[in-house]
């Protein structure tokens, strides 16, 4: 069973998963969709659900920097709920991701990327890093 990480934006889902030992993420891809269109991606993430045998989801939450939730987080929220129904025996997580696109792009002008081309690969970054997020707090409470 692995760990499935999640970005949500407003026309893409950056996609991150675990290895099958639950200690390393790497991104998986990101999906795109038209403005707002969550219900379209469901059937992508079933797929991957059942390919990869997922058993919980980290998915990002973009709480603002004074700890309050705006439009980005209510719209996790929503999304999250939107799990749930869908796949009721995967536990879905909300998490903090206060910077991760900050962070990915960082990632990748380090790694020589121009800044035109991180548009394409972001997403699936941000979501490497809230699931290593996820994973560090998974940590902390089992030991």
């Amino acid at each position: 069973m692995r760990y499935l990480g999640l970005d949500l934006g407003t026309k893409t889902l950056g996609i991150a998963i675990t290895d099958k030992t639950n200690t390393l993420s790497s991104p998986l891809k990101t999906l795109h969709f038209s403005s707002e269109d969550y219900e379209s991606v469901i059937n992508d993430i079933k797929e991957i659900i059942s390919n990869y045998q997922i058993s919980e989801i980290a998915l990002g939450n973009p709480i603002n920097m004074d700890g309050s939730r705006g439009f980005a987080s209510k719209r996790s929220l929503s999304f999250k709920d939107l799990l749930n129904k869908e796949f009721p025996s995967i536990n879905v997580t909300l998490v903090d991701e206060r910077l991760t696109s900050v962070t990915a792009h960082n990632i990748l002008s380090e790694n020589g990327k121009k800044a035109i081309n991180h548009k394409k690969s972001v997403d699936a970054i941000a979501a490497t890093i809230i699931l290593d997020t996820f994973l560090a707090r998974k940590g902390n409470n089992n030991g």
